[in-house]
C-alpha cells in the first residue's frame, strides 16, 4: 500500500468517490402534495416483454414500476420497485413501460405508483397480473404505419443545445494517451459533435479550479487573472460553440475548507470562508466575459455548482448550498440582469422543489431549472415548475446518460446507442436541451483512461472513433425538421418497437425504427426480444430506400475490438481496422408494393436500430 510521509494510506480518487458517491442529502418532499395512486393500470404480455400503461397523474413528475411474484395469483411478498439496472432513478417519466427482468412464463403482480418529486412515491394502485410469453423460434411482427398526409409537426431536437465534457483546461494538456494528445484530441471531439450533430454548446466542470489560475490572495487581498478561462472559452467558440458556464468549483484560497476535495484533479468542495469576496469573483467573472465576448454572453447560461446534493461534491449543508445560489444568482444579475442563471444542477433529479421553493421566500432568480440522471428517460419536471409558479423556467438535463458508473462497460456496446434513442424520443417536446454526459474518453475524473474500450462516459473513445451512442445520435441527426405520426401493431408495439418518422424539406422521408429495453442484463442482446419490422409508407410507390442499421453487426466498436483481439490498446493495424466502424455506411434495399404505399421488412434485434430513408417523390 502507498503511504504518505506521515504514513498515512495516500488519498486515492477513484477510493475516496467509491466511497462517498452514495451519500445524498435526498431532503425533499416539503410542500408537495401526495398524488393519488394511477388508474387504469393494464398489463399486455408479448415475448419476452410485458408491456404496462397507465393513466397521467396530476402532478406527477414520473412514475414507479413494482412488481412481485404471483405463480397462483396472489403476491408471495411485497411489491417492490423493478430494478432496470439503471444505477440512479429507477421512475419514468412516460405512462408506460416494458418489464424485460421477469422470467417468461412466470406470473407476476405489477402496480404502479405516481411520483411527484424524487423523494417522494404516491400510494400503488391496483395489482394486476401478467406473464412474459416464451419465445418459440420465430421473431414476432410488428408493423408501422406512417402517416405521410399529416401535415405534421415541428421535430424536436434535444440533443442539439447542449453536450458535456471533461473539464475545459484538458483543452491545454499537452499530455498522451496511447500517444494521442490529449487536448488536441478533446477538442476535435468538440468540433465533430459540432458539425455532425448540431450541438450548439458545452458543460463542463471546474471553471474557477485553481487549474487555470483564477483567484489567488496577495497580502491578504483578492487577485483575479481570467487568462486561462480566456484560452479555454477562445477555443470553444473556435469549435463553433459556446459554453456552458457552471459556476464551480471553489479556489483553494477562497474555500472555508480547501481540503474537501473530489477527483484525481482535487476540485475543491467547499463553501467559501468569505460570502461577499465568492459574490465579487462571481461579479469580477461575468464582467470580464462580457467585455471580452461582447453581448454573446446573453446567450450563455450560468449554472450554480454541481449536484450538491451529493455530499462527494459539497462539504457544507442544503441550507448553505441555497445561500450560496442566491448569493450567485444575484452577483451575475448584477451584472446584467439579461443574462440567464439557474440550478440546481442536482444528481438524480434532487433538490429541484427545493431551490424552487426557496427561490419563492427569498426572491432569487431562476430561468431555468437543471439536474441529472442516468440509466432511465428524463423525468418531466413541467409540474414542479407549474407547482412552485415557475412555468417559464427552462428545463435543461445538464447530465444524462446509461449509467452514472466510471469504467462501466454499458458505455461501450451497442445497448447504450438504443437507450439514447429511448431517452431522447422521451424528452422531445418536454425539454429545453438533453445533455448527453460527454463527448470523449479523454476524461479523468477518477484517473485517465486504463485501455482504449474502458466504459468510458465518452461518445467517441481515445482515438476519436466513434461509439454506438454517438451513431446513434448521427442518426437522429439524419430525421427531417418535420415529424409525422406512426401507428404501430403487433407484440411489442409502442414500447420495445419504437420510432420516429419525419419528412425532410426536400420531400423526402426518413423513419427511424429500434428495438430497446431499459434492462441492462440484456446489454448483450436477448433473441426473444428481436422483432420482424413491417414498416408501411402510404404514397411512397416507386420511391427508392436505403437502410443504415447500428447494432452488434453494425457499428459497434466492441464487437470489432473483440473479432481482432486488441488488449489495452490497439496496434497500428488494428487502430486501422477499429476505424472501419467510424462510419455507418447505407446499404440500398429492395422494397414492395400495397397499391400507392412501399413496404419495407426488416429483422431488427435487440439492441438494434435501423434508420429507413426514401427519396423524394
Amino acid at each position: 500500500m502507498t503511504t504518505t510521509a506521515e504514513n498515512q494510506p495516500a488519498w486515492n480518487a477513484r477510493t475516496d468517490w467509491e466511497a462517498r458517491i452514495g451519500l445524498r442529502r435526498d431532503e425533499g418532499g416539503d410542500g408537495v402534495p401526495l398524488p393519488p395512486a394511477p388508474d387504469g393500470l393494464t398489463a399486455v404480455p408479448g415475448v419476452g416483454h410485458v408491456r404496462l400503461s397507465w393513466s397521467p397523474v396530476e402532478g406527477a413528475v414520473g412514475y414507479l414500476v413494482h412488481r412481485a411474484p404471483a405463480p397462483d395469483g396472489h403476491p408471495t411478498g411485497e411489491l417492490t420497485p423493478v430494478d432496470h439496472l439503471g444505477g440512479d432513478v429507477l421512475a419514468v417519466p412516460d405512462t408506460w413501460y416494458v418489464d424485460t427482468t421477469g422470467e417468461p412464463g412466470v406470473r407476476y403482480a405489477y402496480a404502479v405508483a405516481a411520483v411527484p418529486e424524487v423523494t417522494v412515491t404516491g400510494p400503488l394502485s391496483t395489482p394486476v397480473l401478467a406473464a412474459a410469453l416464451p419465445p418459440d423460434g420465430t421473431a414476432p411482427t410488428v408493423e408501422l404505419r406512417v402517416d405521410t398526409t399529416a401535415p405534421g409537426t415541428p421535430l424536436h431536437r434535444p440533443w442539439q443545445p447542449m453536450i458535456g465534457s471533461e473539464r475545459l483546461s484538458q483543452l491545454l494538456c499537452r499530455d498522451l494517451s496511447d500517444g494521442r494528445e490529449i487536448g488536441a484530441e478533446l477538442l476535435a471531439a468538440l468540433r465533430r459533435v459540432r458539425t455532425e450533430l448540431g450541438v450548439e454548446a458545452v458543460r463542463a466542470h471546474a471553471i474557477l479550479h485553481d487549474d487555470l489560475g483564477v483567484y489567488r490572495e496577495v497580502d491578504g487581498e483578492p487577485v483575479y487573472d481570467f487568462s486561462g478561462v480566456d484560452a479555454v472559452y477562445d477555443l470553444v467558440r473556435d469549435a463553433g460553440l459556446r459554453p456552458v458556464v457552471e459556476i464551480g468549483f471553489m479556489p483553494a484560497a477562497l474555500a472555508r475548507d480547501p481540503e474537501r476535495t473530489v477527483f484525481e484533479y482535487r476540485g475543491v468542495i467547499s463553501p467559501p470562508k468569505d460570502w461577499d469576496r465568492w459574490a465579487d469573483l462571481v461579479r469580477a467573472l461575468v464582467r470580464h466575459l462580457l467585455d471580452r465576448y461582447g453581448d454573446t454572453v446573453l446567450g450563455w447560461d450560468f449554472e450554480v455548482w454541481n449536484e450538491a446534493n451529493l455530499e462527494v461534491f459539497w462539504s457544507g449543508t442544503r441550507d448553505e448550498w441555497l445561500r450560496l445560489y442566491d448569493v450567485t444568482a444575484q452577483a451575475v444579475k448584477d451584472v446584467d440582469p439579461r443574462i440567464s442563471v439557474g440550478g440546481p444542477s442536482s444528481a438524480a433529479a434532487g433538490w429541484v422543489d427545493a431551490l424552487l421553493a426557496h427561490a419563492t421566500r427569498s426572491g432569487a432568480p431562476v430561468d431555468f431549472v437543471s439536474t441529472h440522471t442516468y440509466g432511465s428517460p428524463p423525468l418531466d419536471l413541467r409540474p414542479t415548475l407549474a407547482r412552485w409558479g415557475f412555468p417559464e423556467a427552462r428545463i435543461l438535463w445538464t447530465e444524462w446518460g446509461v449509467t452514472p458508473t466510471h469504467f462501466h462497460a454499458v458505455n461501450d456496446g451497442a445497448f447504450a446507442a438504443t437507450f439514447l434513442l429511448t431517452g431522447m424520443r422521451s424528452a422531445a417536446g418536454r425539454v429545453d436541451a438533453l445533455s448527453y454526459w460527454v463527448a470523449s474518453d479523454h476524461f479523468e475524473e477518477l484517473g485517465r483512461p486504463p485501455r482504449l474500450l474502458h466504459g468510458g462516459f465518452g461518445l467517441l473513445t481515445v482515438g476519436g472513433i466513434a461509439k454506438p451512442r454517438y451513431h446513434a445520435l448521427r442518426l437522429l441527426a439524419r430525421l427531417g425538421d418535420t415529424e409525422l405520426p406512426v401507428r404501430a401493431s403487433g407484440d411489442g408495439a409502442d414500447g420495445l418497437v419504437q420510432c420516429w418518422a419525419s419528412r425532410r424539406d426536400d420531400g423526402s422521408l426518413a423513419v427511424l425504427v429500434w428495438v430497446s429495453t431499459l434492462d441492462q442484463s440484456k446489454r448483450d442482446g436477448d433473441p426473444a426480444l428481436a422483432r420482424r419490422v413491417r414498416l408501411v409508407v402510404p404514397g411512397a410507390a416507386g420511391r427508392a430506400a436505403t437502410v443504415t442499421r447500428l447494432d452488434r453487426a453494425h457499428g459497434d466498436i466492441t464487437t470489432v475490438a473483440a473479432e481482432i483481439g486488441v488488449a489495452d490498446w490497439p496496434t497500428e493495424e488494428q487502430w486501422a481496422a477499429l476505424r472501419r466502424v467510424d462510419a455507418l455506411e447505407p446499404e440500398r434495399v429492395e422494397t414492395a408494393t400495397e397499391g400507392d404505399a412501399v413496404v419495407v421488412d426488416l429483422h431488427v434485434p435487440q439492441p438494434g436500430a435501423v434508420l429507413v430513408e426514401l427519396t423524394g417523390a
